[in-house]
């Protein structure tokens, strides 16, 4: 009995155990159960919170605008692959209080609607300008950017761009390509999409000291997704610089350009190239070779900054615009804008023809008059300009200037009235102003025109009007937006106001009178009153002040605290007395009328202009020890210019974007 409640006992404990044991299993089980849910759960939130930060960072955001962009220069003009649209991409303004202001926006322009719409992604390249565009109509459209440029506010950083951007046209979004084998950074690069390629060529590089040219030439296959250098031989001939860069059936075309001649003991000269070239391409053979290409036809004047685009339903290079510097004084740079057209027929050995606007229908009901209304305007001679005198020598008149607008950056830039279209006669067309590196487009059969720069004696405007004109009909171009900037020069009443002094009389007499006082130096007490607070007493300075104040110049010169009137008004290392007037003038002409003076005109000039040798006198034994104290470091003249900015914008007379 004994043994058998033992027995009974030890099976109970047993039983007891088990269920212990189960329980114990089936908790666990929960446990698990219920943590598996919780994780799931987390997963699922987890995912939720990651789409919402992707959708987030991907969100594309976009806007009916009122009009075309604001006013910008170096953006893209870019027909749409796959619609009847037009792509704005990025762009630069310089304002006048010498701000710098670049953009990253994207905009695209609908004709049938006259309607422009913007659009906004967080994921996107970063403001620039000078980049590079092209279009592929594959997977729905696509818009390829490379490289470009971008400075800080006031100019005080700037910076290249290498990066390689995809803009999906469905989508509205960015995507950046990265690969380990990329063209360097660079701006004013030309690309152009040949089949499955995107064929990039040149730009420049600009460090600080001097701007680096490139002729390099790069490839970009969109079926693999790499770059490659095209290798050439160096008995190979090939073109230094390019403006159009145009694909056709068997290559690209090139053409124009524009590079600058550096030789040490010279002075820098910019070149405006005329050249044609045609990159010869092909699949089956893997041959690229360059080939330069003879003028034929009717062929543009030399020119730089012109803009072309391809009219792909007549295999046509249109051109429109540009501008010719004559650069070869010390004095300044006579400039001549254009805005004539001109067709190239890349068919064959290609050949140039003009494109003229059809003369419209008279006011008696006649039919319209032939399409050929006048031949295309000349080359201007060059302004012979006085330095007291805005007015220029009537025997130097061409029979172009109701065609092209002209400007001289030299001691006394001219005053030429500018309306904001430019025509002759009641009965003949109107058309835009003379300008270059504007934004130009074929869609269809219609050309667009989109900004542009136009220069009226030391001051860059850029302008913001909007053009078209349909290419198979040539009857007339369509403003689509008025030009509201004001290109008119302060001081163009002089004239009148010299004509109306001396009871009717020419002022001749005057004239001379005042430029012998002017010579003479006679009357200047008043003015030294003007301007007696800016004067440095150099001329009794030790060597050890001098070189102090010296060293302090070129700090100031590179100060990010100094006021625009500041920077406008101080000398600068490597400045001529005439590069200092020529992009100071307006600000002593109103230091001097500020003085209080009744003068109007060219006194007021001449005033003007005293003031300024008298600060560039003050000046000048420091700007030669700065010269001094460079030249020790090893840099060269040119360099030299760039140290203190006499080699920027305005302040040699060439402006930034002829680079």
């Amino acid at each position: 009995m004994g043994k058998k409640k033992a027995a009974s006992a030890a099976a109970a404990k047993a039983q007891a155990k088990a269920a212990k044991k189960a329980k114990a299993s089936q908790k666990a089980e929960k446990r698990e159960t219920k943590k598996t849910k919780k994780d799931k759960c987390d997963e699922e939130e987890d995912d939720d919170d990651l789409e919402g930060i992707l959708d987030k960072a991907h969100k594309v955001t976009e806007e009916t605008v009122a009009g075309p962009p604001s006013r910008r220069a170096n953006a893209t003009f870019t027909p749409c692959p796959v619609g009847n649209y037009l792509w704005c991409i990025g762009g630069e303004y310089f304002s006048d209080d010498s701000k710098a202001y670049f953009y990253n926006d994207v905009y695209r322009y609908a004709p049938e609607k006259d309607e422009w719409r913007r659009f906004t992604s967080p994921n996107c390249p970063g403001p620039r300008s000078a980049h590079a565009v092209v279009a592929s109509p594959m997977s729905g459209g696509k818009l390829f950017l490379f490289g470009g440029e971008f400075s800080s506010l006031y100019q005080n950083t700037f910076h290249h761009y290498r990066d390689f951007w995809c803009f999906d046209i469905q989508t509205r979004s960015w995507d950046r390509i990265d690969t380990k084998i990329k063209p360097s950074a660079r701006s004013g690069h030309r690309m152009a999409m040949w089949k499955h390629f995107i064929v990039l060529f040149g730009g420049f590089h600009d460090p600080g000291i001097r701007t680096n040219y490139l002729n390099d030439l790069w490839l970009f296959d969109t079926q693999e997704y790499k770059w490659r250098q095209v290798e050439l031989r160096e008995i190979d001939r090939k073109p230094s610089s390019g403006f159009s860069f145009l694909p056709v059936a068997d290559g690209v075309i090139l053409h124009g350009g524009y590079c600058k001649i550096y030789a040490k003991g010279k002075r820098t000269q910019g070149v405006a190239l005329e050249d044609t070239w045609f990159l010869k391409m092909s699949l089956e053979t893997k041959e690229i070779k360059w080939e330069r290409r003879k003028k034929s036809g009717y062929a543009p004047s030399i020119r730089s900054g012109c803009t072309m685009a391809l009219w792909g339903a007549r295999s046509i290079g249109v051109m429109f615009g540009g501008v010719r510097d004559d650069d070869t004084s010390e004095e300044g740079m006579t400039s001549i804008f254009f805005n004539d057209m001109y067709a190239y027929h890349t068919a064959g050995h290609g050949r140039w023809t003009s494109l003229m606007v059809k003369t419209p229908k008279k006011s008696g009901g006649k039919k319209a008059q032939a399409k050929v209304a006048a031949p295309p305007p000349p080359v201007p001679t060059q302004r012979q300009f006085e330095r007291d005198s805005d007015e220029y020598d009537s025997e130097n008149d061409g029979a172009g200037d109701d065609d092209v607008s002209t400007r001289a950056t030299s001691v006394a830039p001219s005053v030429i009235s500018h309306p904001a279209a430019r025509t002759t006669e009641p009965d003949e067309p109107v058309i835009p102003l003379g300008r270059y590196n504007t934004m130009l487009a074929v869609l269809r059969n219609t050309l667009y025109i989109y900004s542009g720069i136009l220069e009226r004696g030391s001051r860059e405007h850029t302008l913001d009007d909007f053009w078209s004109i349909q290419l198979d009909k040539m009857d007339g171009f369509n403003c689509l937006r008025a030009l509201e900037v004001d290109v008119t020069q302060e001081g163009d009443e002089s004239s009148d106001d010299d004509e109306e002094d001396g009871d009717g009389s020419d002022g001749s007499e005057e004239d001379e009178d005042g430029d012998e006082e002017y010579e003479a130096g006679e009357g200047v007490e008043e003015r030294e009153e003007v301007d007696a607070d800016e004067k440095l007493p150099t001329e009794s300075l030790a060597k050890d002040d001098l070189r102090a104040l010296a060293n302090a110049l070129l700090d100031d010169s590179k100060s990010k605290e100094r006021s625009a009137a500041e920077v406008i008004s101080t000398p600068l290392p490597g400045e001529t007395l005439a590069v200092f007037y020529a992009r100071s003038r307006e600000h002593w002409a109103q230091v001097a009328h500020d003085a209080g003076a009744n003068e109007r005109g060219k006194t007021l000039r001449r005033n003007g202009f005293t003031l300024a040798e008298e600060k560039y006198e003050s000046y000048k034994p420091i700007l030669e020890e700065v010269e001094r104290i460079l030249a020790e470091a090893g840099l060269d003249e040119e360099e030299i210019k760039k140290v203190g900015g006499g080699g920027g914008p305005g302040a040699s007379g060439e402006s930034r974007n002829r680079r």
